[in-house]
């Protein structure tokens, strides 16, 4: 969950819900976008922006608050008041600040001029809805609106008072996590109706973005503004005179290829005005939202729409109209199925995110694998996290592996939509090669995990354990692939490695311990003392010898169990778990959001819950899991503990409530709970109807007990009922 503190080294005005008694019937038109309030979240740590966007739109016009800083991770902070500007490209729960180009800001009337310096607004009467934003800058005379298309953003301005206006164009502006400005060099060339031009960034990622600005009326004056110290592109005012009319509106269109691009982009809302934008947006948001229909109380269903809404706001597809884009190293490439998708945060989002894609838009999953093999073939490796289809090699492990394994296990593959043979390669290749051009702290010990059979910590320069452990669950990836194309001797050469936190586990203290190359445990040894690379160093990422054990039961929940000592020890484990404080907890060692060892504000805590289904115990794990959801999660802006990793914190949630979780990712599976519904109805694309009801904690599958509390994908995909007695 902090993003931040791991990759900094690499370089309330909310809407009131309306309640709905129950899923509609079918054909009925009911709205799911009311239920959803965009400000939960972008209060705090939750990193969370209410902007506009489309499901998976590359687009996402947004207001800004500032232009740096960890808490601007999205460029917004709901407390404050003050808006810089609203610009066209985010990222939503990401822990880095990125993105944010070309940032527009309207005034009324001529005031400001070469000696202005400042240009920001106080905000009042701010709403949202899914594709639609709303505020008023009562000091600029003027009201602002955001929508978007998937590749065009849409801000349309309603002046007090007819006339002469003005806008702000910063080309300059960005999300930087580094001090200095992050424009490289700018091409900026005028047009009858705005500008256009094209950005070299560096930031997080160094990429390039072109753009077009058009407005709905011509352009009657133009100044450049004198440049700061540092800046390498231009702020520019325009001036309008709208005559008798109150109305301006601005499109924003954006390329990583060329102006050419950015222009095919412009033209794919051609001919739509600013309410059909809007109101195509809402539907898109709709179907998407109405696919699953539960029956709750308001503040429930605000709770869950909302949730489900974060998860489907990334990854981004960035391609151009004509399939066009720019790759990991600079080169463009013609997208595979004319979709590359980016902020990808795969780290976190394999864990829950990405399995409730494919039941919930499986139409998308082919062309979200498509895109990490396009990546394979430019770099030689999976990616990490993309962004703006950059690679910022943040993360450890192959988080892209689990992601790949998932798709195929459940049948994505099919029909040729995802190469299988080329998956396995390059997910082999990721596993076995070394990355030469990679930062250092970026490449992977194949040699000395292939040699001592774990990563030694006096030769792996830190994170030792969390490493050994999560390059495991990417070997059973490997391996699960492999035995599902009939390679056998790939298949047993990985999962054998997949086994290597074997080696670590410790049975005094039964956590994952240090080991250095002579096969000496690290002493002194504290298993509740956080490590992280940037603050504490040591062999453990952002987490605790306890958080990182139970790691290996992500791809082997029984066997996790088998080595504690069976059922009973797995139960004791993890009730010691639960109950065994943590002293001095510090967030950005991942210590938050905590009941126990357990920090639901880390990703590696979020399966550990479930894990309780392997014991005779499994009420307890419900029991913590309602706790989860009471404590840590909300319907006010500060409602998310800890950011929200581009949706996986929210994915955890619609899994929690639905009261099903895949605990093992990529095993084709998932584990039952209990929900905290009344009743749901899971509406999968091509027909069939999942109906889970119940709150009891014995569950059947059309009528048959399910004693082992798993139910396949391949069955659940067929529909039926879900029956909790």
């Amino acid at each position: 969950m902090t993003l931040w503190t791991r990759c900094i080294s690499a370089l309330s005005a909310t809407l009131c819900s309306v309640a709905m008694a129950g899923p509609p019937a079918a054909g009925d038109t009911a709205s799911f976008t009311r239920h959803v309030d965009p400000f939960i979240g972008s209060a705090g740590t939750g990193h969370v922006t209410p902007g506009a966007t489309v499901p998976f739109g590359m687009v996402f016009p947004a207001p800004d608050n500032a232009d740096r800083g960890w808490a601007y991770s999205a460029g917004y902070q709901h407390g404050d008041r003050r808006l810089l500007g609203f610009s066209n490209t985010h990222q939503s729960g990401a822990g880095i600040p990125e993105l944010g180009d070309v940032l527009l800001q309207p005034r009324a009337g001529t005031a400001w001029g070469p000696g202005t310096r400042d240009f920001s607004a106080v905000k009042s009467g701010e709403q949202a809805r899914p594709g639609r934003y709303r505020v008023r800058l009562a000091g600029h005379g003027v009201t602002v609106e955001l929508t978007a298309a998937p590749k065009v953003a849409l801000q349309r301005y309603r002046f007090d008072r007819p006339g002469r206006v003005q806008v702000l164009v910063d080309l300059q502006h960005g999300l930087n996590y580094v001090e200095q400005p992050s424009v490289l060099s700018a091409d900026v060339s005028e047009r009858p109706d705005g500008l256009q031009g094209t950005l070299h960034r560096k930031n997080w990622v160094e990429r390039q973005v072109s753009f077009v600005v058009q407005f709905s009326q011509p352009v009657r004056g133009r100044q450049t503004l004198p440049a700061r110290p540092g800046d390498k592109a231009p702020r520019v005012l325009l001036d309008f005179d709208l005559g008798p009319e109150r109305t301006l509106e601005a499109r924003v269109a954006l390329s990583s290829v060329d102006e050419a691009g950015a222009e095919r982009n412009l033209a794919t809302a051609a001919g739509q005005g600013f309410d059909a934008v809007r109101d195509a947006a809402d539907a898109a948001w709709n179907e998407l939202l109405g696919r699953l229909r539960i029956t709750g109380d308001a503040r429930t269903q605000r709770l869950f729409y909302s949730a489900l809404y974060r998860t489907l706001q990334h990854p981004s597809d960035i391609a151009d109209a004509d399939g066009r884009v720019r790759g990991p190293r600079g080169e463009v490439i013609q997208a595979p199925g004319g979709v590359y998708y980016s902020t990808l945060s795969l780290w976190d989002t394999f864990r829950a995110s990405h399995p409730l894609f494919t039941l919930i838009v499986p139409e998308r999953v082919p062309g979200f694998v498509n895109t990490l093999l396009a990546h394979h073939r430019q770099m030689g490796y999976l990616p990490l996290w993309a962004s703006w289809g950059r690679e910022t090699y943040c993360m450890i492990g192959n988080p892209a592996l689990p992601v790949i394994a998932d798709a195929l296990v459940k049948g994505f593959g099919a029909g040729g939509a995802i190469d299988e043979e080329a998956a396995l390669a390059a997910m082999v290749e990721t596993s076995s090669r070394e990355r030469p051009d990679a930062p250092e702290w970026a490449q992977r010990g194949w040699t000395l995990l292939d040699r001592h059979g774990y990563l030694p910590f006096d030769l792996q320069k830190g994170e030792s354990v969390s490493m050994t452990a999560e390059l495991g669950y990417g070997d059973a990836a490997v391996a699960t692939v492999a035995d599902r194309l009939g390679r056998r001797d790939v298949a047993e050469r990985f999962r054998a490695r997949s086994r290597s936190w074997l080696a670590l586990f410790d049975d005094e203290t039964h956590t994952l311990r240090g080991k250095d190359s002579a096969g000496r445990w690290r002493t002194p040894f504290d298993p509740v003392a956080a490590t992280s690379p940037l603050k504490n160093p040591g062999d453990y990422t952002e987490a605790n010898a306890w958080q990182y054990t139970a790691t290996p039961a992500l791809h082997g929940a029984a066997a996790f169990r088998e080595r504690l000592g069976g059922p009973a020890a797995l139960e004791a484990w993890l009730d010691r778990f639960f109950s065994l404080p943590i002293p001095h907890p510090d967030p950005h060692l991942g210590q938050e959001a905590l009941i126990g060892q357990y920090a639901h504000g880390n990703e590696p805590s979020h399966h550990i819950t479930w894990l309780y289904a392997w014991t005779d115990a499994p009420h307890k794990g419900q029991r913590l899991r309602e706790q989860i959801v009471r404590r840590f999660y909300g319907t006010t802006p500060g409602g998310l503990v800890g950011n929200d990793d581009v949706g996986q914190m929210s994915a955890w949630l619609v899994f929690a409530m639905l009261g099903f979780y895949p605990a093992e990712p990529f095993s084709g599976a998932y584990v039952l709970g209990q929900p905290m519904l009344a009743r749901a109805e899971l509406r999968l694309p091509g027909g069939p109807v999942v109906q889970i009801s119940g709150r009891g904690a014995t569950p059947s599958w059309r009528g048959q007990p399910l004693l082992d509390r798993q139910l396949r994908h391949a069955d659940l995909v067929q529909g039926g009922d879900l029956v909790f007695r």
